[in-house]
């Protein structure tokens, strides 16, 4: 038998629920951004970002050339500590829901595989807004029927 959210820990999964959509769509972002500065760096074209330098605002320069802030190297950081808060998130929403641990792993890979953050962040706002609303129709109806004995 499977085991079961506690009712007390209602308010809670609603938080951290809000705490993963959040973080996943955050941390989606990051990596496509990723993405598409390795693409970059690491084809023939051999660029990378940078921000401020004497190219203007924004410019994609040869790979070691950077002046400036080199953003190809921000994004890289920003998206490695912000995947810790996605895996943080998802650590809370997979507790409070007691979900097997091979669930905790799948939603961690989000963080890592383009667009499935996205597609993961969709799909499990349904399954535990679903879950939390047919449960909470479950005890209001046993309520009911107890306090009417």
């Amino acid at each position: 038998m499977a085991l079961a959210p506690k009712p007390k820990d209602f308010p809670r999964i609603r938080g951290a629920l809000k705490f993963y959509q959040v973080a996943s769509i955050i941390t989606g972002v990051l990596l496509l951004l990723l993405c598409i500065e390795m693409l970059l760096k690491y084809s023939p074209l051999g660029l990378e970002v940078e921000l401020g330098g004497r190219n203007g605002l924004l410019a994609l320069v040869p790979d070691g050339t950077v002046t400036a802030v080199n953003l190809s190297t921000g994004i890289l950081i920003v998206h490695g500590w912000f995947y810790v808060v996605y895996l943080f998130s998802d650590f809370r929403l997979w507790s409070l829901m007691r979900w097997p641990f091979l669930r905790f792993v799948l939603i961690a890979l989000g963080g890592v595989i383009p667009f499935l953050s996205f597609f993961l962040e969709g799909r499990i706002a349904r399954e535990v807004k679903t879950y939390l609303a047919t449960r909470e129709a479950e005890l209001a109806k046993n309520d009911i029927v107890e306090a009417s004995h």
